[in-house]
């Protein structure tokens, strides 16, 4: 008896996911985005933590990345480390902080908002951020995570 409502209440969980899943999806999607001369349309999910820790600083063709990040505390910033790097933000913090006080490397440059995030990237060569909708200004690429 137990075993029979276990199995009906997974089916009507993931039949209700099945539903609900399109509507769903675009409220809660996240983009990846780049200054328009980025010659890349999709980045592997370690190349996006490499970029986002500061361990690759160039792009294929040699042009240097500067990323931007929103706050620590920002619920988009969060919901971006874990979803799409896989890590917490206090994780990107350490390795941050790390870097910077070890003199090895730099911080990225942290945005007030949202907006902000996408004017300075569209206007900075080389520029990686993130959103939570896809770009409609022509001067920024959303970039594909895989």
């Amino acid at each position: 008896m137990i075993a029979r409502f276990a199995l009906s209440r997974l089916a009507l969980s993931s039949l209700l996911g099945l539903v609900l899943c399109p509507y769903l999806a675009p409220a809660c999607a996240l983009d990846l985005i780049a200054h328009k001369d980025v010659d890349k349309s999709a980045v592997t999910r370690n190349e996006a933590r490499l970029y986002y820790t500061m361990r690759l600083k160039k792009w294929p063709d040699g042009t240097l990345v500067k990323v931007y990040v929103l706050p620590d505390n920002h619920a988009l910033h969060r919901r971006f480390a874990n979803e799409v790097l896989n890590l917490y933000p206090y994780q990107l913090r350490r390795v941050w902080d790390r870097q910077l006080f070890s003199g090895t490397g730099q911080a990225p440059t942290v945005v007030a908002s949202e907006a902000e995030m996408r004017q300075r990237v569209a206007t900075t060569p080389g520029a990686l951020g993130y959103t939570d909708a896809p770009p409609q200004d022509p001067d920024l690429r959303a970039l594909e995570v895989r």
